[in-house]
């Protein structure tokens, strides 16, 4: 499949009290158009700040280094690093939109849900005549499976069960058409019926579509139904990529493994909790991140960030026992 999206040594660097940190640290990943990448890790471990790079809605004072490359639907390999906040507005929403992880803080209280959608019609095509942008604002709450579009578009927020909410998000991100969609931990907030749904939806759609998708969750058992592919951060960096089958079922990292059984099943009983939290950024060691919680550590852990091992496989992890 062509490439969509290819990121290549992605660093992103933010001003603390302490200094210089890392949240995003020499990351490389591709999408195809019509993949599926799950992105997966612990609370801190950077995948979001990663989704508001590619976004362009890092915080003031941000430092990007590294390289970002969408091909674009015109054609053209747009570079995805440094740009002007008016250039920003031309890839934002036409060319790479977002679903974020909670709608009633995403969505406007204050606007009808026909009126949100339209917003983000007419910010990338302002000429359209009103009659076409209300079909294709129904269209769009059709195509994200919303029952009675043309009642839920006259609707508010508060007015929407959750599952509604987040299908109306769809909507927006998907109104002005782009090929790559990212989705930061959507159905969080969801009972598990819901979820299901959602999963099932943003599927339908990557196929139909031919959207690729950054999927970023921390549950596992989701990530399976919805990837090809699957890469697990820590502390800033990847360190482990590969198919989502092979990934899930015989992961390669000591982290990897730990989630694993972290992850309550119906065939496991007992939950094994990994030890320790996430290190602080500013306290990370020059060798392994994960090292300090691992229970395979060696001397040459902290000697240097593992490289990827086996080198040039579909399924590597940044590990010495490998």
């Amino acid at each position: 499949m062509d490439e969509l999206l290819r990121i290549h040594l992605l660093t992103v660097e933010l001003p603390t009290a302490a200094g210089w940190v890392r949240p995003v640290n020499e990351v490389t990943l591709r999408i195809a158009r019509g993949e599926a990448l799950g992105l997966v890790g612990e609370s801190g471990s950077g995948k979001t700040m990663l989704s508001l790079a590619l976004m362009g809605l890092l915080p003031p004072g941000a430092r990007v280094s590294g390289e970002a490359f969408l091909s674009a639907a015109d054609g053209q390999r747009k570079v995805l690093a440094n740009l002007s906040e008016p250039e920003w507005r031309e890839v934002r929403g036409r060319e790479i939109a977002m679903i974020f992880q909670e709608p009633m803080t995403s969505l406007n209280p204050v606007l009808r849900i026909g009126t949100q959608i339209e917003e983000a019609i007419w910010a990338h095509e302002p000429g359209l005549p009103r009659s076409v942008v209300d079909r294709r604002v129904i269209a769009a709450l059709e195509q994200a499976a919303v029952p009675e579009p043309e009642v839920r578009a006259k609707q508010f927020p508060h007015q929407l069960s959750g599952g509604l909410r987040q299908r109306a998000m769809i909507a927006m991100a998907l109104a002005a058409r782009p090929k790559l969609l990212i989705a930061d931990e959507p159905t969080t907030a969801l009972d598990v019926t819901v979820q299901k749904q959602i999963l099932e939806l943003l599927d339908r759609l990557r196929r139909e579509m031919e959207l690729g998708l950054l999927f970023i969750t921390h549950d596992l058992a989701v990530v399976a139904k919805v990837a090809e592919r699957v890469a697990v951060m820590y502390a800033g960096r990847v360190v482990e990529e590969g198919p989502a089958a092979s990934v899930l079922m015989q992961p390669l990292h000591p982290y990897t493994q730990g989630l694993l059984a972290a992850s309550p099943t119906l065939e496991r009983g007992k939950l094994t909790p990994i030890p320790g939290t996430v290190p602080q950024l500013t306290e990370l060691s020059p060798g392994c991140a994960f090292a300090p919680r691992c229970a395979y550590r060696r001397a040459e852990c902290e000697c240097g960030v593992p490289d990827f091992r086996p080198a040039q496989s579909g399924h590597a992890a940044r590990c010495v026992l490998l």
